[in-house]
């Protein structure tokens, strides 16, 4: 196993894309510290180590910086070599692995910047959103889950597991809360809905989750302060 002596994390509590490398840290059983930047006054060691987006998380690993959520959870399955595997072993398994959770997230980047624009999304702006979920609903489960939902009774969950809750396991009530709408439903994704509720009991994802009231607070505040601002410039 790697050294473990020096794993730093650097994150903001409610950002889901820290959310998923403090996922993918405890189940490889890495011993870490964390560290909370405060975003709204960037510390020198974010921008030394993450000059290029200026954004969490970022991993220190050894002295070394590695940014990007979804490349650090490689560079964790990589450098603890000892299972549990985040990946597949298997070649073509582990492409489609990455291939459903780089379209998971492309589309929830592309929800987020509709939800972020001043009033409420558009009946078209969420149609599309939600077409493109039908076709990760239907193809995800054929292709990578043809006899049913996930278990983690006897496994832990890994790379697409890790992504696919970061991004929806609590972005329903957000979307619900703030913008009136409901991105995520269980009739309309059966299977999701059932993977996303197996992912909420096991301990690791429960210890990571920030609290629902708590997030929603700070989501309200942000977008209070957006609108006020788009109010002084007009």
């Amino acid at each position: 196993m790697a050294e473990q002596s020096s794993v730093k994390l650097h994150g903001m509590w409610a950002s889901p894309y820290v959310t998923r490398v403090q996922l993918a840290l405890k189940l490889k059983g890495v011993k870490y510290e964390y560290i909370e930047e405060d975003l709204q006054n960037k510390s020198e060691l974010l921008l030394q180590y993450n000059p290029v987006h200026k954004k969490v998380p970022f991993l220190v690993h050894n002295g070394r910086p590695i940014a990007e959520s979804m490349i650090i959870l490689e560079y964790i399955d990589e450098t603890w070599t000892d299972p549990p595997y985040l990946l597949p072993k298997d070649p073509y398994l582990r492409s489609k692995h990455r291939f459903w959770a780089a379209y998971l997230q492309q589309v929830a980047e592309e929800l987020g910047k509709v939800l972020q624009k001043e009033g409420n999304p558009s009946e078209d702006m969420t149609n599309e959103y939600r077409n493109k979920m039908d076709m990760a609903e239907e193809l995800i489960k054929a292709e990578l889950f043809p006899n049913g939902c996930p278990s983690f009774e006897d496994a832990k969950p890994g790379y697409l597991d890790i992504v696919l809750y970061s991004l929806l396991g609590s972005f329903d009530y957000i979307a619900e809360e703030l913008f009136g709408f409901s991105p995520f439903t269980e009739e309309r994704y059966p299977f999701l809905a059932s993977w996303i509720k197996a992912l909420k009991v096991v301990p690791q994802v429960i210890e990571v989750t920030p609290p629902k009231a708590k997030v929603i607070e700070l989501l309200r505040a942000r977008r209070q302060i957006r609108a006020s601002n788009l109010q002084t410039k007009a």
